[in-house]
């Protein structure tokens, strides 16, 4: 089943929605999910919440793509889950990894992850990764937005971690060139 058919199964309020949002993006929602909280159960509870969530949101929102949707929404309940997890205690998941690098780039004495949602430095990253060659892209989006180690990604890719963390090196120090450039830092 095409995006446009789920979304209109949600539109005429199926239950049939959530069972078609499962078989198609659970997959997606919950590596998403696994990958911030490195726990099986909180994943499964996160992709849970990202399903109510859509059923809220769907409608009024009509997404073109459900893929970006559902994963935006699976990631922030999953880094709430886990904002709330580490009050208590320290550590967990890719999360902190990812952001400890991406810190090299969008540190400016403020939190990584709210100079990092900021309209004009989402922009900046938009226009920064539309330029990018899409191996560089992929490796970049699957490290920092869907949270993947650097193994799975080297593994899915075929080839080394050190090839991995080499290209995202280099990309985040072209990231905060441009973020430089641009005044953002």
């Amino acid at each position: 089943m095409d995006d446009k058919q789920i979304v209109d199964l949600y539109w005429q309020r199926s239950e049939n929605a959530i069972t078609e949002t499962d078989a198609k993006y659970g997959p997606l929602c919950f590596r998403i999910s696994y990958n911030v909280l490195a726990c099986r159960e909180d994943a499964e509870e996160s992709v849970s919440d990202t399903y109510y969530a859509a059923w809220k949101r769907l409608p009024p929102q009509r997404p073109e793509a459900l893929a970006p949707f559902l994963g935006k929404i699976a990631r922030n309940i999953s880094i709430s889950r886990w904002r709330s997890r580490t009050a208590e205690k320290r550590g967990g998941g890719e999360i902190a990894l990812a952001l400890e690098e991406l810190g090299e780039c969008v540190s400016g004495g403020i939190d990584v992850e709210k100079r990092c949602m900021d309209r004009q430095t989402v922009e900046a990253f938009n226009r920064y990764l539309d330029k990018l060659p899409e191996e560089e892209r992929n490796i970049f989006l699957r490290r920092y937005w869907c949270m993947d180690p650097i193994g799975d990604i080297a593994r899915s890719l075929g080839c080394t971690q050190s090839r991995i963390t080499s290209i995202l090196f280099r990309t985040r120090k072209k990231l905060r060139g441009m973020l430089e450039k641009e005044g953002l830092l």
